[in-house]
């Protein structure tokens, strides 16, 4: 059964209080089933959680908080790259070396994923393709959060005017996720 770490939780939840406050936070929780609301009373950002558990949270985030929006996942991946990255994570960024840290993908991918991998190709100065295989589940919701964390996590390191195009993914019938990444 894929997991994911507590801090990719954690993240989710600071999201929320960050823009919603405890009321937010409160409101989300209470749309989940008892069992979740159990598990999330205290996460732990070391311990392996069910990736299903982030997906309830993550549709829960944006029934209620997000009017029912997909981009709403982007921003929620924007936010785990800025408080992530400035903090636990920070030595993955390499400032005006984008590829340098998108070759990182792999190890990254293993700090907030149990199964399954993720690797980067460069295909030009400034663009490449990261591309997830083999992880046990998946959801469209999750790709979202990834576009978001790394057009994020590019822009700290310096990358400008960064695009980044699922054009493969698994929740949509594709065998992989792949990311199409861009900048200037």
């Amino acid at each position: 059964m894929q997991q994911v770490k507590g801090s990719v939780l954690k993240s989710r939840l600071g999201f929320v209080e960050d823009h919603f406050g405890g009321d937010g936070v409160s409101r989300v929780i209470a749309s989940l089933g008892e069992e979740d609301q159990k598990a999330l009373q205290m996460i732990l950002t070391v311990k392996w959680y069910p990736f299903e558990l982030g997906k309830r949270l993550d549709n829960a985030i944006v029934q209620v908080l997000g009017g029912g929006r997909t981009e709403f996942f982007e921003r929620l991946g924007e936010a785990s790259a800025d408080k992530n990255l400035t903090t636990l994570h920070r030595g993955f960024l390499t400032e005006g070396k984008p590829h340098a840290f998108l070759a990182k993908a792999p190890a990254i991918y293993a700090l907030y994923y149990e199964t399954g991998r993720r690797e980067y190709q460069q295909t030009g100065d400034t663009q490449g393709v990261l591309t997830t295989s083999d992880a046990e589940t998946f959801s469209a919701a999750d790709c979202l959060t990834v576009i978001g964390w790394y057009r994020r996590a590019l822009e700290m390191c310096g990358a400008k005017q960064v695009a980044i195009v699922e054009d493969e993914c698994r929740a949509r019938g594709g065998a992989v996720c792949r990311y199409k990444v861009s900048w200037t």
